[in-house]
C-alpha cells in the first residue's frame, strides 16, 4: 500500500505559523471592543448585506444616465465576486472563527460556518473596483473598507479571510470593468443603460 503524500514538515510548520498569526491578530483586533465601536462596525457590515447592494444598484439604475452604468458593473462585479466567494469557501471549508477559538464568540450571527474567503469583502471589493474612477468609485471603496474591517473586528472572519476577500473582490471588479466595457455585446448593454 503505498503511504498517504502529505506536506513537507517545513511547509506545515509555515502554515501553521501563518495560522497562528492570523488567530492572534483576530484576537488582538478584539481588545478594542466598545459599544460604540460595535455598533458602528454592526452598520459597516450591513451595508455589506446583499440587500444593500441590490438597493444600491436599483437606486443607480432609476436615475438614468452614466448611472445606469455603474449600476450595471456593480451587478456584474458583485454577482462574479459572490459565485468566487462561495466556490472558494466551499473549496477551503475553513471554519469561522467561532469554530476554531475555544471561548470565541462572534458580535454578529454569521450566515453560515465557513469563513475563507470573506464574501462580504469580496463583494464591496469587486464593485468598488468595478466603479473606480469617479465619484461613485471613491465613495465604493471608503466602504469596502469599512465593510472589511468590520468583519474582523465583528469575529466573523479571521484577517487572511478578508485579505483574500479583497483580492477575489479587486479582480472581479476588474473582470467585471472588463466585461461590461470591453466585451462586444455588454459593452453595448453599458452604451445603452449609459443613455
Amino acid at each position: 500500500m503505498i503511504p498517504p503524500i502529505s506536506a513537507p514538515t517545513s511547509t506545515r510548520h509555515r502554515r501553521g505559523a501563518l495560522l497562528s498569526f492570523d488567530c492572534s491578530l483576530l484576537l488582538l483586533v478584539r481588545r478594542w471592543e466598545s459599544a460604540l465601536l460595535t455598533q458602528v462596525m454592526r452598520t459597516f457590515t450591513r451595508l455589506g448585506d446583499t440587500e444593500s447592494w441590490i438597493l444600491a444598484g436599483l437606486v443607480l439604475a432609476a436615475a438614468g444616465g452614466p448611472e445606469r452604468h455603474d449600476a450595471l458593473l456593480l451587478f456584474v462585479g458583485a454577482a462574479l465576486a459572490t459565485l468566487a466567494s462561495q466556490l472558494l469557501k466551499r473549496l477551503a471549508r475553513r471554519p469561522r472563527p467561532a469554530e476554531g477559538i475555544r471561548g470565541f464568540a462572534p458580535l454578529i450571527e454569521t450566515p453560515d460556518e465557513l469563513s475563507f474567503p470573506s464574501g462580504h469583502t469580496s463583494v464591496a471589493f469587486a464593485v468598488a473596483v468595478a466603479l473606480a474612477g469617479g465619484a461613485t468609485g471613491a465613495v465604493a471603496l471608503i466602504l469596502a473598507s469599512g465593510i472589511a474591517a468590520s468583519r474582523i473586528y465583528l469575529g466573523a472572519h479571521y484577517p487572511l479571510d478578508v485579505a483574500a476577500g479583497v483580492l477575489v473582490g479587486a479582480t472581479s471588479g476588474w473582470l467585471a470593468h472588463t466585461l461590461v466595457d470591453g466585451a462586444p455585446m455588454l459593452s453595448a448593454l453599458g452604451r445603452l443603460a449609459g443613455h
